[in-house]
């Protein structure tokens, strides 16, 4: 018997993404590879899109990206823009308020989402990334968080918090402070990876992942995450990523006056 068309994950027309559901499995793909998936504010509204109308009945999520990079970070060209429309940084404030509702829409979601890494996931790309439950990765994918080098705070999407969570506070410095370059084997043995995989592979990994889950009942699947996510939070009492918005905002506004251009 031929299963029933299923409609499509959200009404909105996609700008940035393409989204299609299969069964129990929602696939998100970030779908500017000529900009290097780079997060604009476009992104983030078609990702909350998406998100906020999911079916229950949706299992697994998985996040991949089109193109050579998962995902080269926050478009730093908008930044500039936010600026000149407003000096205050009001508008990197509410993207960065929209950062941390699409990671934690990820990280509460009820389905499992499995984020497909390949190429370069640099700072907001490593967010996404490691917003998701399991993390496959190409075996020559790297990984970066440069926002110390750019004169900004390591705040956005409630990165901080999740990554000391899942590597640890002190290898965490090092990451943060140097920003250097890490590769696959590395990010695999700091658990910012769980799989690492050559790339022609990496669909067949997410597969393993992904058959044994959507047989699992849901709503034993459901609690099992809640109280994954639950315990993993109790870690992070002192969490204070709901400021990362703020942080940000400061901080760029404040180099802009430094500079003269308020």
């Amino acid at each position: 018997m031929t299963a029933p068309p299923l409609a499509p994950p959200t009404d909105r027309i996609l700008k940035t993404l393409r989204a299609e559901r299969k069964g129990p499995v929602l696939t998100i793909e970030l779908n500017v590879p000529d900009q290097g998936n780079a997060v604009t504010d476009a992104m983030l509204d078609d990702l909350l899109a998406v998100l906020d109308d999911q079916d229950p009945a949706v299992r697994v999520l998985v996040l991949r990206a089109a193109g050579d990079d998962f995902c080269l970070g926050g478009d730093r060209s908008e930044f500039a823009e936010h600026l000149a429309d407003d000096p205050t940084a009001s508008g990197i404030r509410l993207s960065g308020t929209k950062a941390r509702r699409v990671c934690d829409a990820l990280t509460a979601n009820p389905a499992v989402t499995i984020a497909r890494v390949q190429g370069r996931a640099i700072g907001a790309g490593l967010a996404l990334a490691l917003a998701c439950d399991l993390r496959a990765g190409a075996d020559d994918a790297t990984f970066r968080l440069p926002e110390l080098a750019l004169g900004l705070p390591t705040a956005w999407g409630g990165l901080l918090p999740r990554l000391i969570s899942e590597v640890g506070a002190a290898r965490v410095r090092d990451l943060v402070l140097t920003g250097r370059v890490f590769d696959a084997a590395e990010a695999a043995s700091l658990s910012v990876l769980q799989k690492t995989v050559p790339a022609h592979e990496l669909d067949t990994a997410v597969d393993a992942w992904a058959k044994p889950i959507v047989r699992r009942p849901s709503a034993g699947l459901r609690v099992t995450k809640t109280l994954l996510n639950s315990l993993t939070a109790s870690a992070r009492l002192a969490d204070a990523s709901a400021l990362d918005a703020e942080l940000m905002a400061a901080v760029v506004a404040e180099q802009h006056r430094a500079r003269g251009h308020a």
